[in-house]
C-alpha cells in the first residue's frame, strides 16, 4: 500500500503560480510511475500531467501543455506539480496518484491521495 499526500494548493490570481507536492509514503516510489489529475465541481476527473518511473519522459494534457512542470524526485520520494500562468479554468480539486504506467487513464494508477484544492480568482 502506497499513502500519497498532496500539498500546495491555495487561492491565486489569475497569470500566478503555485507549485504542488505529493509526498509518498514507501521507498519503493521509484518503481511507480507518478500523474497528476484534477476534477473541477460538476465534471469529470481529468489528466493533467504524468512522469515516469526516472523523471527521463513527462507528459501533459493540451490544456496545460508550456504552463505546468512535473517533475519527481526519488531521493525525496516526491512528486512536484509547477503551475505558471494559471487560469480560472484551472480551478479544481488536484490528485496525485502511482501506477505502472505514465498514462493519461485513470483506472490505470493504482494508488491516490486525497487532494489538495487550487482556485484561481479572476
Amino acid at each position: 500500500q502506497v499513502q500519497l499526500v498532496e500539498s500546495g494548493g491555495g487561492l491565486v490570481q489569475a497569470g500566478g503560480s503555485l507549485r504542488l507536492s505529493c509526498a509518498a509514503s514507501t521507498r519503493t516510489f521509484s518503481s511507480y510511475h507518478m500523474g497528476w489529475f484534477r476534477q473541477a465541481p460538476g465534471k469529470e476527473r481529468e489528466f493533467v500531467a504524468a512522469i515516469s518511473r526516472d523523471g527521463g519522459s513527462a507528459y501533459y494534457a493540451d490544456s496545460v501543455k508550456g504552463r505546468f512542470t512535473i517533475s519527481r524526485d526519488n531521493a525525496k520520494i516526491t512528486v512536484y506539480l509547477q503551475m505558471n500562468s494559471l487560469k480560472p479554468e484551472d480551478t479544481a480539486l488536484y490528485y496525485c496518484a502511482a501506477g505502472q504506467a505514465p498514462t493519461t487513464v485513470d483506472r490505470r494508477y493504482f494508488f491516490w491521495g486525497q487532494g489538495t484544492q487550487v482556485t484561481v480568482s479572476s
